[in-house]
């Protein structure tokens, strides 16, 4: 295929035997599931968390604590743009994967294959697009408006921050109309080129945001990444997947068969929307309420540890994504045999990398407080920390089973999820408004603890009820 050719994405598709010489290494490679994509994700992760350091040992030098907690508020504000999403792109994902089990690509990367299937896929991308273009603009009105008052309501301490911030709401509505496109290529299992792009955009987002940092952008900084991922994402999408998408929006349906939102979209978006806008309250509230109510530095600190906290589970989740396509097809296949197999593996692997990343993250947290006291102020305190990541290591060992049952196009989380975000948010702002930052981690803990068994009861009924 024409993509193959494309020589900064070519790495062999036999990944162990290409790049890591030695049965040995081999086997434990084979072991561990890590094909290409993993293998990318876990590059992405991996850079995204030795980056983690270098970004805050920059902010820690050139940003003032109160120009560092603008700098990580904009970015949590920015996850308000879930409000208009409404979980579209985890529905695309799930359909495009059952519809893709009679697709293929062929030699000019064109799709191939049952013209029904074919014929509704197509129109589950047309519809996407246009839902995420109307999005964007909304993205972009509502964020701008919404964070100019709340930032106005606010100390500023003489921080420019109006510009950046309208800037980076501009290059946000241009991102949500891609989120479509990443969508697409992940539910049609193209995850070995989409996590190899991936992970050099994650490197040029980083050297980019490094450089800014130095040369004294300040809060225009928040923007570069997004304006360098946009670039990067044109040239992808130009150099491997041009007939891809070609194909999709010029297909004329003459089957007669399509993707309805009403009919098919709608009985499980609501569910996903909801589930979506409870998570807000669940990872994305924590660092607004903390900027009301103790100001921006406590909000910086507790914005840098939350970081270093989400590339712990980005790494594990790394193992989990590239599979959720093939959950999707087995179960169009119904080799459930497979889909069981494929998910505890998957599991296994995802909880031991998280309990070993959450305690190697804490300990260097601890030492940082012992060795480099200045740098460690710049992050929450151990105690915190470590409730922190033992709460984000419950809900990642969750998220095998909510991906599991998702694949079904089946929302049964609804109700868990939506109770979770509830739960979550008062706790929030209750106790964030009166303990700070260790009385918001201690709420959190004890949320998922309570939600954990719920999930894995009503995974294990579904799975029972519908593979019968």
């Amino acid at each position: 295929m024409k993509l193959q050719k494309v020589t900064i994405f070519m790495i062999d598709s036999n990944l162990s035997q290409t790049l890591v010489p030695g049965s040995l290494l081999r086997k434990l490679l084979h072991k561990l599931d890590v094909d290409r994509p993993v293998f990318f994700g876990l590059l992405s992760k991996i850079w995204g968390m030795a980056a983690g350091p270098v970004t805050a040992l920059l902010l820690a030098k050139y940003f003032s604590p109160v120009l560092q907690g603008y700098y990580y508020t904009f970015s949590t504000l920015l996850a308000l743009q879930v409000f208009v999403e409404l979980g579209l792109g985890t529905v695309i994902v799930q359909f495009a994967s059952h519809e893709w089990s009679s697709l293929s690509l062929d030699s000019n990367s064109r799709i191939c294959g049952d013209e029904k299937a074919f014929s509704r896929l197509a129109s589950l991308a047309q519809l996407a697009l246009k839902w995420y273009l109307i999005g964007a603009i909304i993205v972009v009105v509502g964020l701008g408006i919404g964070g100019y008052l709340f930032f106005i309501n606010s100390p500023n301490q003489n921080i420019s921050w109006e510009f950046p911030w309208f800037v980076l709401c501009l290059l946000t509505g241009v991102t949500v109309c891609l989120v479509p496109v990443w969508s697409l290529l992940e539910g049609c299992n193209q995850v070995s080129l989409l996590y190899t792009f991936r992970f050099y955009q994650g490197l040029c987002n980083s050297l980019s945001v490094w450089i800014a940092i130095v040369i004294g952008l300040k809060l225009w900084v928040a923007a570069i990444p997004s304006m360098v991922g946009i670039i990067v994402a044109m040239i992808f999408i130009s150099k491997c997947y041009p007939l891809f998408f070609k194909s999709l929006l010029q297909h004329k349906n003459t089957s007669g068969d399509s993707i309805e939102w009403r009919r098919d979209i709608l009985p499980m978006q609501w569910k996903i929307a909801l589930s979506w806008v409870s998570g807000y309250f669940v990872f994305s509230l924590f660092t607004p309420v903390l900027f009301k109510f103790h100001g921006p530095v406590i909000a910086g600190q507790f914005g840098m540890t939350w970081t270093i906290v989400g590339a712990v589970g980005g790494i594990s989740g790394a193992w989990l994504a590239p599979k959720v396509p093939q959950f999707g097809m087995l179960i169009a296949k119904r080799d459930f045999e497979a889909l069981d197999k494929l998910f505890w593996r998957v599991t296994g692997i995802l909880s031991m990398v998280t309990i070993v990343l959450s305690v190697s993250c804490w300990s260097l947290v601890y030492l940082l407080n012992i060795f480099y006291p200045s740098l460690a102020h710049r992050l929450l305190a151990p105690m915190p920390v470590s409730i922190l990541l033992a709460a984000q290591a419950i809900l990642y060992f969750s998220l095998p089973f909510s991906s599991y049952l998702r694949a079904h196009k089946q929302e049964p989380l609804l109700v868990i999820s939506v109770i979770s975000g509830v739960l979550t948010g008062i706790s929030t702002v209750l106790l964030g408004k009166y303990y700070s930052a260790t009385g918001m981690a201690i709420g959190y803990l004890t949320v998922n603890i309570i939600i954990l068994p719920f999930v894995i009861l009503i995974w294990s009924r579904c799975r029972k009820a519908w593979h019968q």
